[in-house]
């Protein structure tokens, strides 16, 4: 008979699947919005982005790099909840199913949104926040495999149990 341990706890796959639902219906909200999130407050941007300037915020970060910065933050939490709810051995899927969820939303607003603008531009600001998610969940698991390896080690020579 051999001994497999204990049961793996699914609390990280149920949580995650949670985490994923809810803020995946967010960034469908946020983009499938018959009209642009932004309309009717350029006012309200441009104190932004001049509060940002007064700042030390370079002129060059207008509108349109708030906007890509927005679209990178958005797809960030993205990326890091899919990578993290993949096994290990395949969390690089979250590198394809992020973007391709990207290239739907744009295609979906391109074809029956018509107030939407799609445009490449706002996939590879997605798709560059989902990566930089994805790279943050595996960091996160390599350094918590990295923590209890050194905590089973310790415990095993505390029983004395290391030869």
């Amino acid at each position: 008979m051999t001994d497999k341990g204990p049961p793996k706890s699914r609390m990280r796959q149920q949580l995650g699947l949670t985490l994923v639902l809810a803020y995946g219906s967010i960034v469908l909200l946020a983009t499938m919005w018959p009209t642009p999130l932004d309309q009717g407050y350029a006012a309200s941007i441009n104190r932004v982005l001049d509060v940002l300037h007064r700042n030390g915020v370079p002129e060059w970060f207008g509108y349109n790099k708030l906007e890509a910065s927005a679209n990178i933050l958005m797809f960030v939490p993205l990326g890091f909840l899919v990578s993290m709810l993949l096994p290990v051995r395949v969390w690089w899927l979250a590198l394809i199913i992020c973007p391709g969820l990207s290239v739907a939303i744009e295609l979906t607003q391109a074809f029956a949104l018509s107030a939407r603008f799609a445009t490449v531009s706002d996939v590879i600001a997605n798709s560059t926040g989902a990566i930089i998610g994805a790279v943050l969940a595996v960091i996160l698991r390599a350094a918590i495999y990295q923590r209890d390896e050194k905590i089973i080690a310790r415990r095993i020579w505390e029983l004395g149990l290391s030869r």
